[in-house]
């Protein structure tokens, strides 16, 4: 087999694989040979079949699987020895139109291939840290918010009215033409108008009634419902308000705190403290994140493969059209064209993708089975009822391994950065740390 560079151009790399009639009738002659002992023919013991024959009756079989065998090693051998790492999946052409069983083989391949990444000096990179801790009002702050989910109602002055928010006691009977139906009916039901609980338009109409009040409620029966003999039908509620409630937040005390799973309100208080500065350590990460991508990025330059920006510029052009389009759910829309802006942002990305992917490699920064498992199972807890399906599809795909390898693999090759940079702590308030994220949001804007 011969192999003939074509174009050295930069990262651009081609070849001419000539692979003789010889060797494609030998690789064919070997395949036959390894399938010959389980081979059966009519007039031959199994495994007795001449060679002659099995190759009148399976070369043409085998032949295409031995041209891709002996491609796929020419180019494994070409890489091997070059040292080249294509940036992207190669391009491989079989030459000639007018080819046939006993001709030589001509393939042409090209392929960008990765550039040399430049050593960082990581031990000369400066980054700040920021270190909030929470403080008795952040804890308080927390406290009172979680008083008031756990909200009660009492009763409203006699008389008073009720407003959005309010818990309404009521009974109830639907009809749909005059008749009564399965799961109308209801006694001394408690409604919190504003909830959306009921069918569309339903807690509107009951806003501003008093205790005692009868209010027949109208609505219709959404399309979509689930009962088919209701489904876009007009109903009528005979609605009796036995009690009009006020919500008043829980007392912030030892019961509350067992309502959340602590022995008492010191517990609940600890346990807040120290899941605000878990959060707060995450922001914090979140803006030493990107002081260090901005500092590689100023720090580090070499020559990128354009099939690489091109591809990642596009995606980002068409993530964004649909973020600014949401109500285009698939694909069916005008070709989307990337701005200058779009390239800039590619470039970055693809440089600091490929410099922290080599960082990581010189590292020996692995992402574990147990950590990809883990990370697997965290993504499938976000579909309910499909967990199984969701981890036995990525365990089955390839790609959608990778796009959940990737991010796991960025963050343990960021700290392993920070383990050898220059970093230092500077303590701030909750405020000083919310607005250093907020400034990270309005840069990626």
């Amino acid at each position: 087999m011969q192999v003939t560079e074509t174009l050295n151009d930069g990262l651009k790399r081609a070849y001419s694989i000539t692979l003789s009639a010889a060797e494609l009738d030998a690789k064919v002659d070997e395949k036959l040979k390894e399938a010959q002992p389980e081979i059966e023919m009519k007039g031959f013991r199994k495994g007795k079949v001449p060679l002659p024959l099995l190759k009148k009756q399976y070369g043409d079989r085998v032949l295409g699987e031995a041209l891709q065998e002996s491609i796929d090693g020419a180019m494994s051998t070409h890489f091997e020895d070059s040292g080249d790492r294509p940036a992207m999946q190669p391009k491989v052409e079989m030459q000639g139109d007018d080819w046939k069983p006993g001709d030589d083989v001509e393939v042409a391949m090209s392929y960008e291939a990765l550039p040399e990444v430049p050593d960082v000096d990581m031990k000369a990179i400066k980054l700040e840290k920021l270190v909030a801790k929470a403080a008795e009002e952040d804890v308080t702050e927390a406290l009172d918010k979680l008083a008031e989910s756990a909200q009660n109602f009492e009763d409203r002055k006699s008389g008073a009215k009720a407003k959005d928010g309010d818990q309404v006691v009521i009974d109830f009977l639907g009809k749909v033409d005059g008749e009564a139906f399965d799961g109308g009916a209801a006694e001394d039901y408690p409604l919190v108008l504003g909830s959306n609980s009921f069918i569309p338009g339903f807690e509107d109409q009951l806003v501003g009634a008093k205790a005692d009040d009868e209010v027949e409620v109208n609505v219709q029966f959404p399309e979509e419902y689930g009962a088919a003999n209701l489904a876009g039908k007009d109903a009528v509620f005979e609605c009796k308000v036995k009690a009009v409630k006020k919500p008043v937040a829980a007392k912030v005390d030892d019961e509350l705190a067992k309502k959340f799973g602590a022995e008492d309100l010191e517990g609940l208080k600890s346990r807040i403290s120290e899941q605000l500065e878990g959060e707060f350590a995450g922001a914090s990460r979140a803006v030493q994140k990107r002081a260090l991508l901005d500092e590689l990025d100023k720090l580090v330059t070499f020559e990128l493969p354009p099939s690489l920006v091109e591809a990642e510029a596009g995606q980002i052009a068409h993530q964004l059209w649909h973020e600014e389009n949401p109500e285009v759910q698939g694909h069916d829309h005008p070709e989307i064209e990337p701005t200058d802006e779009h390239n800039e942002l590619a470039q970055r990305r693809v440089k600091l993708g490929l410099l922290l992917a080599e960082l990581g490699r010189k590292a020996e920064v692995e992402v574990t089975d147990s950590e990809m498992t883990q990370a697997i199972l965290n993504q499938a807890r976000q579909y309910p009822g499909q967990e199984r399906q969701f981890f036995e599809a990525v365990q089955q795909n390839p790609q959608l391994q990778q796009q959940v390898r990737a991010p796991l693999f960025e963050d343990k090759v960021v700290d392993y950065i920070f383990e050898l940079a220059n970093v230092t702590e500077k303590e701030v308030s909750k405020d000083d740390l919310q607005k250093a994220v907020e400034s990270l949001e309005d840069e990626a804007a």
